[in-house]
């Protein structure tokens, strides 16, 4: 989604750093893709290591898969959620508005190939301000929020 990772404004997080080799037929003519997660900073989006009112922009971008093989590309690429989706992604909007200031702009975004977005929008009490549908099949949503101040 960074149109420059280098960006010092961007700060690129996830729970895992690794390289590997999944499946995919419609890469490469072996049927593989390499798959490359290195965040600037490693942490699980259930518990941000900042302070309260860090950020003014916050982009939420949780893993959207809860069933995927063990050698998905998606999965590997983006993550999987687990069993207990519903409550980890309370957590992560919890922590994304913890961690944003007041008056300030989060950015979700979220594929709704397995879980419905009115699922997911039931995660947080936030109302949304607008969104945007796109993708090939209209399934990827891009939601902005603003926390209001207190």
């Amino acid at each position: 989604m960074w149109f420059n990772r280098q960006d010092e404004r961007c700060l690129f997080g996830d729970m895992r750093h690794e390289s590997i080799i999944v499946t995919d037929r419609t890469h490469r003519e072996d049927g593989t893709r390499a798959v490359h997660i290195h965040p600037d900073v490693r942490f699980d989006f259930r518990r941000l290591p900042f302070a309260d009112e860090s950020f003014y922009h916050v982009v939420f971008d949780p893993p959207h898969l809860v069933r995927a093989g063990p050698r998905n590309w998606l999965a590997a690429k983006y993550g999987k959620l687990s069993t207990h989706w519903q409550d980890d992604l309370r957590a992560g909007f919890a922590e994304c508005f913890r961690v944003l200031r007041p008056n300030c702009v989060l950015n979700f975004k979220w594929n709704e190939t397995q879980i419905p977005v009115r699922e997911i929008l039931a995660c947080t009490d936030a109302q949304p301000l607008y969104g945007h549908r796109g993708g090939r099949l209209n399934k990827t949503h891009w939601i902005v929020f603003m926390k209001e101040s207190e």
